[in-house]
């Protein structure tokens, strides 16, 4: 009798399951597939795996029934990606050090890099999302895509492997930012005017917020930058971080400028 329940509970299960494969099919058509498998480059072998990838969690709070959002493959994804390309600068690059490869990754797998992969790709024309999250995708886009970019990763890893992945990673991501070596620019500001001071023996340099002004939800910050006595740069920003990074690019800038007067 045991037996029998057991088989009764599994039968359920997996009548269950094909309810949902099928209506989950329906999300995204055959011609949104085909689509898509142009774009990755890769034939589909396992539709499930892209559906979570592509499926945001803010659609299941509206759709009940489904529980497979794309966290999960994110958190996989985002593994291959620092593998990928780990592996990619590591034999492109013999004669850099760590420092230089790990500065370098970074900005290759920061949130805005990855976003603007998924938008060369136009992965929103996919996205399974919440009908409020797509009247208002715009504020939080940037986030959503580069979440289910990696998402897609880790689909392409489980169905075609990590070749296929890593292929993927250098075609959208990695060659589209090595045109001109756009992905070796530092744009670490501060850090540039850190090393700059203490590579002259200078005080490190200091920041202050002076001024701060618009609604709480829109603010604008005003910051100016010291080294030692002379204030050296300002700068305007949405938040305290990005107005010092600006100050520092006015310092540095203001840096090169002397000492290209001085030769």
């Amino acid at each position: 009798m045991g037996k029998f329940l057991d088989w009764i509970v599994e039968r359920l299960k997996q009548r269950e399951a094909q309810k949902k494969s099928k209506a989950i099919s329906r999300l995204l058509t055959a011609k949104k597939f085909s689509e898509l498998e142009k774009i990755i480059g890769i034939s589909i072998k396992n539709k499930t795996y892209f559906i979570q990838a592509l499926m945001h969690r803010s659609f299941l709070e509206q759709n009940f029934g489904y529980d497979i959002s794309n966290e999960r493959l994110e958190f996989l994804g985002d593994s291959v990606l620092s593998l990928s390309v780990a592996e990619y600068l590591y034999e492109s690059f013999p004669e850099k050090d760590e420092g230089f490869l790990t500065k370098v990754r970074s900005k290759l797998v920061n949130r805005l890099a990855l976003a603007e992969a998924a938008d060369r790709i136009k992965l929103a024309d996919f996205l399974l999302i919440s009908k409020n999250l797509s009247t208002n995708f715009q504020a939080g886009q940037k986030t959503v895509l580069a979440d289910a970019f990696e998402a897609l990763i880790g689909a392409i890893y489980l169905d075609n492997g990590l070749e296929a992945a890593q292929h993927f990673i250098e075609r959208i991501l990695i060659e589209p930012n090595s045109k001109d070596g756009v992905y070796l620019i530092d744009e670490n500001f501060k850090s540039q005017l850190l090393e700059y001071a203490q590579g002259q023996k200078l005080p490190i340099p200091v920041y202050v917020v002076m001024n701060e002004e618009g609604p709480q939800h829109n603010r604008v910050f005003s910051v100016s930058v010291s080294v030692g006595d002379n204030i050296v740069g300002y700068g305007k920003g949405r938040n305290k971080k990005s107005a010092e990074q600006n100050a520092a690019h006015e310092a540095l800038q203001k840096i090169h400028q002397e000492i290209g007067n001085l030769k």
